[in-house]
């Protein structure tokens, strides 16, 4: 199995391992610090394991969204208040590419992405005290930039696939390939 040694912070209720990570975000689920909306949320899914030092993790993922903020992705993490989110994401009936960016209160980076776009594939990579963020659609490799941002070095950091709900009902992201190195 391709996720041997991998664990879950916040595990959904349903979801399933073997070639494609099959999971289904639990409602009321999402990853925000402070600002904005003033609010805290830390109880959206991560699947993963802790990493040392330089890092690269890309995922190419379906989702069967419907919901305001519906999101999949990728997340590096240190802590609650020291995060990367990437993926794509529900905004007022639009997909977005976005990238969080969280060290105390979280800032938000996004994209148009075209309508009907069937897969992403995302790639997040640490060198140092730097986070590259790309993005490729429909099977195209993820070359296209999103963000570059500061990430403490020297830290162990949880990184793997995730994914959230934050208003709606819930739905189902399957993931495959994903690359963690």
């Amino acid at each position: 199995m391709p996720y041997t040694g991998w664990e879950w912070i916040n595990e959904p209720r349903d979801w399933a391992a073997g070639e494609v990570l099959r999971v289904v975000a639990d409602p009321g689920t999402d990853f925000w610090q402070k600002t904005h909306y003033g609010f805290t949320h830390d109880n959206g899914h991560i699947f993963g394991r802790v990493m040392n030092g330089d890092l690269r993790i890309t995922a190419t993922f379906e989702l069967d969204w419907s919901e305001q903020y519906d999101q999949a992705g990728v997340a590096l993490r240190i802590d609650e208040e020291n995060w990367i989110k990437t993926g794509v994401e529900l905004v007022d009936g639009a997909p977005l590419v976005s990238a969080v960016v969280t060290r105390g209160w979280s800032d938000w980076s996004v994209v148009a992405a075209p309508d009907g776009f069937r897969s992403v594939t995302v790639d997040l990579e640490r060198t140092g005290d730097t986070v590259t963020v790309r993005y490729g659609l429909d099977g195209a490799a993820p070359e296209r930039m999103l963000r570059l941002a500061y990430f403490p070095p020297d830290v162990p950091a949880f990184a793997g696939v995730m994914c959230a709900a934050p208003t709606g009902k819930g739905f189902e992201t399957r993931f495959g390939p994903v690359s963690l190195t």
